[in-house]
C-alpha cells in the first residue's frame, strides 16, 4: 500500500527502483524498552516484500522477536543544492523510502535459497550460480519484511 505524501511523492515504479537499485537500507526496530534500535543492512526486493540478509542471531533479531513492528528506510543522496549567493541556504537533492511494516524470520530453506540467489545476483553477481555450502546456510539468517505503507519522496 502507498503512503501519504503531500509534496513531492515518488511513484510506484520510483519506488520499486529506489528499493531494487539501492545497496543499503536502515532497519528500524523496538527494543523491549521502547527504544529505536537502527541497523544499516543489505536487502533484496522480491515480490513486494523485502528481504535482509545478515546473521541469524543478534540484537535486531532478538527485538523482532519480542515485537515485529519495524521501520525500513532507504535514502539516495543526488548532491547538494547550494544557493549562489546565501551560505546557509543549501538544499539537498534526494530520493527516499520510507517502509512501514512487520518483520520476521525465515527458516524454510527453499525461500532462504531463492532470497540469497537474489542477494547474490545484487552484490556479487561474479557469485551467481554457485550452491551455498551447508554450514553457511544454516548460519545465514533473512528477515522478511511485509511493508503495510510505502512512502516516497524526492526533492530536486
Amino acid at each position: 500500500m502507498q503512503g501519504r505524501m503531500k509534496e513531492h511523492p515518488l511513484s510506484q515504479d520510483e519506488i520499486t527502483a529506489l528499493l531494487s537499485t539501492e545497496q543499503v537500507g536502515n532497519l528500524g526496530t523496538v527494543s523491549p524498552e521502547g527504544f529505536p534500535y537502527i541497523t544499516p543492512v543489505h536487502f533484496v526486493l522480491i515480490d513486494a516484500k523485502i528481504y535482509i540478509h545478515g546473521l541469524c542471531a543478534g540484537q535486531k533479531l532478538n527485538y523482532l522477536k519480542a515485537n515485529p513492528k519495524v521501520g525500513f528506510e532507504v535514502f539516495k543522496l543526488n548532491g547538494l543544492i547550494h544557493d549562489p549567493e546565501l551560505p546557509c541556504d543549501t538544499n539537498t537533492d534526494y530520493q527516499s523510502v520510507i517502509v512501514l511494516g512487520s518483520a520476521k524470520p525465515i527458516d524454510d530453506e527453499t525461500l532462504k535459497i531463492k532470497v540469497l540467489d537474489e542477494v547474490v545476483k545484487k552484490y556479487t553477481p561474479q557469485h551467481v550460480g554457485k550452491s551455498y555450502p551447508a554450514a553457511m546456510l544454516k548460519a545465514t539468517g533473512i528477515i522478511e519484511v511485509t511493508p503495510l505503507e510505502i512512502t516516497g519522496k524526492y526533492f530536486k
